[in-house]
């Protein structure tokens, strides 16, 4: 009998550690993959941020370039080069000093390369110090002609002029004259009619400003909400970080640095590991999930990052409650299956009544642990019979109903929660009892104020000789968390309109094709008569299919003639780029597959049209349906007519016919041809 009671409990003892390890193992799982999906959230921000910074960049130096190759330009410092630098020997050299100046003086107001001098304004024999402007200087780094308030050339800004021959060069931030961070753009200027190399340089242009209310407005992300999220200019040294933009806790651009060496820290690992996605902790020891971009236009890294804290809050919560609770389910079967093998092990020589008495003893020690457990919760938990009798309920489940919870049980649901929130309870109740397998049900009740969500989860306990077979129903009120879903997937709605924004302001050529595709794939599926989760799930990938493009170069996206075969390849292959950036994310219907099939439908792999999804024909016919009907500037936009008949013999994409034949239903009966009649004109009016 010991061996048998010590065997026993040695079996439950394994199985208890067993399920607590499950439990385990499975809260870490579900906080790495919402840990996967922030670095998919972050690496777009990141992304976004990096891309507005970078052409912020090419944009000062596109200035300068500008200025290096104007022909007169070239002109007047070649013929004083020709002369050794004596000016008396160029022609006009007066006319075409004046004009240099009012050039250098129109392209510093124009591009932000101004700023008032400073010293007194008064008549007197001081000197004033000029913060901001434009020069042209020669090959020893002495200005030559420049706009009015341009600094003097020595120091570092000197010695970059002299060793930087033949290229651009940059004169990275630092804190001007002026007081306010302020950097310099460099061009070199080669003389007319040579090879470009280094030896034919015979000066440089050289612009000064003040950065500070153009680039740091960069760092914000268009509708950002989080209150700990920033990103930040970093350049590192051997030894140190230094922090080059303002900060959130209020410190000045270029006022902290850290050692590089520091334990743990965001910014040494965004500059040690772009690209990569980690837990680390800033400089203000606040640990932060972060991640990294670096620069090639200058000696930079951006990091961005938000407070683990805020980011993970909502996680930490809800698999902090469902690790209690899967903990106390354990915890209730484990007294479970010690109270039932205390019972098969009792004498059977017991009398009847003394049998009854045992049981009803048992029945309330487990009713007071459930209590004890479950009274503390704010989940609702019932135990009810098929016949929709309670047997148990615990505190909360009581209140909701404005009942004790001693007097509930024996009652009828109809009795306790009305006669119509009984029917699908009930409905709920016998249909897990008739597949032996746990449900949950979401649904809404209205008050007279509100409307509250709840989930209910319905998990069948199996009879045994003294009860019968029974549901265990746990409801949770979530209209919090639901509002919060919402709330998220709007932020995350108006973020992906902010991409596509971005994206298209690079492409000019084609503005506004993703959001004209999801309209027209949306009224195809609905003209199908999908599924709402199909229907929306075919808008979803029109409208990000071209996120991708934040990978390709401007000059592809803005080219004018027709492309060549590898520049076609590069722009088709970005919405492979688009399912990759959106691996992480979490749809509720199949946004990721679709692109993932219309990449590689494209490419080498061609599917049949049992393979291919009905939703990726019907992006496919929609993108090309826009392509073929939207001008370009070296073609005109097709007739809707022609276009449908391309399609018809469209070859690429399996089995499409009855998805054209949709899109002319609805083009010819559903007033289409009103509704998309502003394809390659205007964009469309979006949800």
């Amino acid at each position: 009998m010991s061996r048998t009671v010590l065997l026993a409990g040695a079996g439950l003892a394994a199985i208890t550690i067993i399920g607590v390890i499950l439990v385990f193992m499975f809260v870490s799982d579900q906080r790495e993959r919402d840990l996967q999906s922030w670095q998919t959230r972050m690496g777009i921000v990141a992304d976004s941020r990096f891309a507005a910074i970078n052409g912020w960049l090419e944009a000062q130096f596109g200035e300068m370039r500008g200025l290096a190759e104007n022909a007169s330009l070239q002109l007047y410092l070649t013929e004083l080069s020709l002369f050794s630098g004596d000016e008396s020997q160029v022609m006009d050299e007066p006319a075409q000093r004046t004009y240099l100046r009012n050039l250098l003086v129109s392209t510093a107001n124009r591009g932000g390369f101004t700023a008032p001098t400073l010293g007194p304004e008064i008549n007197a024999n001081v000197e004033r110090i000029g913060v901001a402007g434009i020069a042209i200087v020669d090959n020893d780094a002495k200005i030559i002609v420049a706009s009015l308030g341009m600094p003097t050339i020595e120091g570092d800004l000197a010695t970059i002029v002299l060793e930087s021959r033949g290229k651009r060069a940059l004169y990275d931030l630092h804190i001007g004259a002026g007081g306010r961070p302020a950097m310099g753009f460099l061009s070199p200027i080669f003389a007319l009619q040579s090879d470009g190399s280094p030896s034919s340089q015979i000066g440089m242009v050289v612009g000064i400003k003040e950065v500070d209310e153009e680039l740091y407005p960069l760092l914000v992300q268009p509708g950002a909400v989080s209150s700990s999220a920033e990103t930040v200019i970093l350049r590192a040294t051997e030894a140190s970080i230094e922090y080059l933009s303002p900060l959130i806790d209020g410190g000045a651009p270029m006022s902290r640095a850290l050692a590089r060496n520091t334990p743990n820290l965001a910014a040494a690992f965004a500059i040690d590991q772009p690209g990569g996605f980690a837990l680390r902790r800033d400089y203000q020891n606040v640990e932060v999930l972060t991640i990294g971009r670096p620069f090639t236009s200058a000696p930079w890294t951006l990091m961005y990052k938000i407070d683990s804290a805020e980011a993970l809050a909502e996680t930490d919560s809800r698999l902090g409650t469902m690790l209690t609770v899967f903990l106390l389910i354990i915890a209730a079967v484990a007294v479970s299956l010690i109270a039932t093998w205390r019972h098969g092990s009792s004498l059977r020589s017991k009398l009847a009544a003394a049998q009854a008495s045992e049981l009803a003893r048992k029945f309330g020690q487990q009713r007071d642990f459930l209590e004890l457990v479950t009274d503390s919760q704010r989940s609702a938990m019932a135990i009810i019979d098929g016949d929709g009798r309670y047997l148990w309920v615990n505190r909360q489940s009581a209140e909701n109903n404005d009942m004790i919870a001693a007097d509930v049980p024996g009652k009828a649901l109809d009795a306790v929660v009305g006669a119509a929130n009984a029917k699908p309870v009930l409905r709920n109740i016998r249909d897990v009892l008739d597949s032996g397998v746990p449900e949950v049900v979401t649904h809404s009740q209205k008050t007279d104020t509100e409307t509250r969500t709840f989930t209910s989860e319905f998990i069948p306990l199996e009879a045994s000789d003294e009860l019968p077979e029974r549901v265990l129903v746990v409801t949770e009120d979530v209209s919090d968390v639901f509002r919060e879903q919402l709330r998220r997937e709007r932020i995350m709605g108006q973020l992906v309109n902010t991409l596509v924004g971005v994206v298209d302001r690079r492409d000019p050529n084609s503005a506004d094709h993703s959001s004209w595709v999801a309209v027209v794939a949306h009224a195809i599926a609905v003209e199908m008569e999908l599924d709402d989760i199909d229907a929306r799930s075919v808008e979803i990938t029109g409208r990000v299919m071209s996120l991708g493009k934040i990978t390709v170069p401007e000059s592809i996206l803005t080219k004018t003639e027709p492309l060549t075969e590898e520049e076609f390849k590069l722009v088709r292959g970005a919405i492979g780029v688009s399912a990759e950036l959106l691996e992480g994310v979490e749809f509720d219907g199949p946004v990721v597959v679709t692109l993932r099939e219309l990449h590689e439908n494209g490419g080498d792999n061609v599917f049949t049209a049992d393979e291919l999804l009905l939703t990726t024909r019907i992006v496919a016919v929609a993108n090309v349906f826009v392509a073929l009907v939207s001008p370009r500037s070296y073609r005109e936009g097709m007739t809707f007519d022609g276009a449908i008949d391309t399609l018809l013999q469209h070859k690429e994409i399996p089995d499409t016919r009855r998805v054209v034949l949709s899109l002319a239903n609805f083009l010819d009966n559903r007033g289409g041809r009103d509704k998309l009649g502003g394809i390659g004109k205007q964009p469309p009016s979006m949800p």
